[in-house]
């Protein structure tokens, strides 16, 4: 988004009048937060500063053409295509209140589609990255047993930072191939553990997890210094520690370990619909967001490689 209002003319009284009354309609009956009422002002404001420009006192002047051009002209500004998007969503409403009210015959922003947004693809990280971050905490003490068993799971299952600290030793079956992952909507599912996080998650269960004040009345399997359940909280800390020790981007978090995850699956060749069942997406149409990344790994290695790329 540009650093200053693109549109900065004087504010039409008329266009004043029936944004506040819009908005106050917003609080009385949606009870809208201050905050979302001040970003749908800005938005409108910005709107009305940009039709006054252009001779236009309010929404009953109004036409889809009108409309359009503003659009076009936020492009130029340097207006992000988000932002227009909030604009233009904060629009229709405005206009649908001034139609339900009487105060239009139509609604001149019905036909017009919201601008598309380029989806942003999530941060990965690479299998060499992957293997820097989970070595980092080391095996000289508990902290270090249960932190590498913890990167070890996020990785290997791409469970949610809420389903690693939330893993019950009930949800694991004796031979720790398989982890029960509790999820939204308190849906469970159950995911394949490879033999390094085995290994990890065995090293702390039978060792660090048991130096625990009461581990043994503790359900959940990671834990913290006083025995408690470790909160997410921690769970963070101990991944940007992790990042740190191994001189990685200091912005990697849970998350991140739950996209490499799916993504190196992706790359790997496995289906998407066991991708889904082992990421907990109610939507395959979320999880399609791996095949673009996959997309975009191919052809940075064609632009790389190829003679023509």
């Amino acid at each position: 988004m540009a650093a200053t209002d693109p549109f900065p003319a004087p504010l039409d009284p008329a266009w004043t009048d029936e944004v506040e009354d819009f908005l106050e309609a917003l609080r009385v009956e949606a009870g809208l937060a201050r905050n979302t009422l001040a970003a749908y002002r800005r938005d409108l404001v910005r709107f009305a500063r940009w039709g006054t420009e252009r001779g236009l006192a309010g929404f009953d002047r109004l036409d889809s053409a009108d409309v359009i051009a503003y659009l076009n002209e936020g492009r130029s500004a340097g207006l992000a295509e988000s932002s227009l998007a909030r604009g233009l969503s904060a629009l229709r409403m405005c206009v649908r209140h001034q139609v339900a009210e009487g105060r239009l015959k139509r609604d001149p922003l019905a036909r017009i589609p919201a601008p598309k947004l380029r989806r942003a693809l999530p941060a990965t990280l690479t299998v060499e990255d992957v293997d820097a971050l989970l070595a980092a905490p080391g095996l000289d003490d508990w902290h270090a047993q249960r932190d590498t068993a913890l990167l070890e799971v996020l990785y290997a299952s791409g469970a949610r930072i809420a389903e690693a600290v939330g893993l019950r030793t009930d949800g694991i079956e004796p031979s720790l191939r398989v982890l029960k992952l509790t999820g939204k909507g308190n849906k469970t599912r159950l995911v394949p553990l490879g033999a390094r996080a085995r290994k990890a998650l065995t090293g702390w269960l039978e060792g660090g997890r048991r130096t625990r004040k009461g581990y043994e009345r503790a359900h959940e399997v990671f834990l913290s210094k006083n025995g408690r359940a470790l909160d997410r909280t921690s769970a963070w800390r101990i991944v940007k520690r992790a990042a740190q020790r191994a001189g990685l981007d200091p912005t990697i978090s849970p998350h991140t370990l739950r996209h490499s995850f799916a993504s190196h699956l992706v790359e790997g060749g496995a289906d998407l619909r066991s991708v889904q069942e082992m990421l907990g997406h109610a939507s395959i149409r979320t999880t399609e967001i791996y095949t673009h990344m996959d997309a975009e790994h191919i052809l940075s290695l064609h632009r790389m490689y190829h003679p023509r790329g």
